[in-house]
């Protein structure tokens, strides 16, 4: 796809765009003073211009596909277009009518592309109103009716829960990026466990992560703050041994006050590295909800992505899980996998539901590079395989109590659908929530980690990196500890 800008440098909006319509296209920018007749691959063809002339702002959008070819163009008063987010929104309403035309296809989340549409949900409601927000969305931003109205329930479900998270606290995220095996759709920093590299890099990995809760304790101590949630994250945090993993769980107990915290969660994730001994140690040391994630109870599916394990080996584990104590568990299923059917996902949902998890995820399938099914020009019907499943979770769910707590999306998803976490009433995870709405400062370990400094009641958010591979957190991890004194920094400057 080659895509020509002029008059304006909204190039990340509508690259994302046009992927939203053809997500398996490379893009290709092309200088605006080049003429297509100029260049060699011409299937298909973009072009977004922005003209000012007489005091009136022109906004265009052509696009030539398959053959067709369709022009969209709007105006406006010029003392009206002042503002850049209006002008970019209107550029992208004319690109999302012309690739509609050739396309026959209408993207149900319209023009947004943004991974967190709640936050700006919940802005237009607090600003303007519910009802003016819901009008927004589906007039200016062309969201369809079902969409906007999951994103409205979404923030009603939100407020409940935000009561609940103190923004003058903290939260703590830590990494562990490995797995037993890598699934076939895992876009992750996730490392197989199976090779000897990694074999060696664990537990002087965890010897560092330890160090760097320590030091991230020290500072939240000499700052006076306090914890309100824990989340140990992955890959598949379940795959370290039991004396590794207490180890690391010894070093959270001295490093932070563990013992207030209103929610402590551990990703179990893959269901073949869960066991009575590593629940009964995690159940130990105060843990209170964790993940369990079969992601289809459909083998031939499971086989398909890689999982490693089978459908029974996950309701096992949560059967195990559930003997050892835990009364708050997540599940999560994943709609589009390759070799599953929009009836196949359907029992998948309707066996998590008979199990009663207290959350069930549904995530869409996101094609990212590096992920091992990452498929090139697939068809319509592979790309829009989701949208049943997803439609059908939407509809399964709130029949069995279940509501739509958070959400988030992903680019280049199956169909630009959404991935949201469902929840009983009075069991939505805080730590979701909050990294959602971006509403509280977490301080991040491990490798891939990334620390989020916020001000409360202020959009203010200051990010410190981690690096990115265990590896590399290893080798540099003198640079990891000498950026945590940004910390001290941010806060004593606010």
């Amino acid at each position: 796809m080659i895509l020509q800008l002029s008059g304006h440098n909204y190039q990340y909006e509508m690259e994302n765009l046009c992927r939203v319509f053809l997500p398996g296209e490379k893009i290709i920018l092309l200088d605006e003073e080049v003429g297509i007749e100029n260049t060699e691959e011409k299937e298909t063809f973009v072009k977004v211009i922005l003209t000012k002339a007489d005091r009136v702002i022109t906004a265009s959008a052509c696009v030539e596909y398959d053959g067709r070819y369709a022009q969209e163009e709007k105006t406006l008063d010029l003392e009206k277009a002042e503002d850049e987010n209006e002008l970019e929104r209107i550029l992208a309403v004319c690109l999302y009518n012309a690739f509609a035309k050739v396309t026959g296809y209408f993207p149900e989340w319209g023009i947004l592309t943004g991974v967190r549409p709640t936050k700006l949900m919940h802005s237009l409601i607090n600003s303007q109103g519910e009802n003016y927000a819901k009008k927004y969305f589906q007039d200016s931003l062309l969201v369809n009716e079902n969409k906007t109205e999951l994103a409205r329930s979404v923030c009603s479900n939100e407020n409940k829960v935000l009561d609940r998270i103190d923004r003058d606290k903290f939260s703590l995220y830590v990494a562990i990026p490995f797995c037993p095996s890598r699934c076939n759709y895992c876009s992750f920093v996730s490392h197989s466990i199976a090779g000897a590299r990694a074999k060696k890099t664990i537990p002087q990995y965890v010897a560092n992560l330890c160090f760097e809760l320590e030091e991230l304790g020290n500072i939240t101590c000499e700052l006076g703050l306090e914890l309100q949630t824990i989340y140990i994250g992955g890959g598949t945090p379940t795959v370290l041994n039991c004396e590794l993993m207490e180890t690391l769980l010894k070093s959270i107990d001295s490093s932070f006050n563990t013992e207030d915290v209103d929610e402590y969660t551990v990703e179990a994730g893959r269901p073949d590295t869960i066991t009575k001994e590593n629940l009964n140690l995690l159940k130990s040391f105060g843990v209170h909800r964790i993940s369990i994630n079969p992601q289809s109870f459909v083998d031939e599916v499971l086989d398909q992505a890689g999982r490693g394990h089978d459908s029974y080996t996950a309701e096992a584990a949560y059967l195990i899980a559930r003997s050892v104590g835990f009364d708050c568990i997540n599940m999560d299923l994943i709609a589009g996998l390759p070799g599953d059917s929009t009836d196949g996902f359907v029992y998948s949902l309707k066996k998590t539901i008979d199990l009663a998890p207290e959350n069930i995820t549904v995530h869409t399938l996101c094609m990212k590079r590096s992920a091992a099914l990452r498929e090139h020009g697939r068809s319509f019907f592979e790309e829009h395989r989701a949208n049943g499943m997803v439609k059908s979770a939407s509809e399964l769910l709130p029949q069995n109590e279940y509501i739509p707590y958070y959400m988030y999306r992903q680019s280049l998803s199956l169909g630009n659908q959404e991935n949201v976490g469902w929840s009983i009433e009075n069991k939505e995870c805080l730590y979701n929530i909050l990294m959602i709405e971006e509403c509280q400062t977490v301080f991040a370990a491990g490798a891939g980690a990334v620390t989020k400094l916020k001000v409360p009641g202020k959009n203010i958010i200051e990010r410190i990196f981690n690096f990115k591979y265990p590896f590399e957190y290893n080798n540099r991890f003198d640079e990891i500890l000498n950026r945590k004194s940004r910390i001290k920094e941010f806060y004593r400057s606010v």
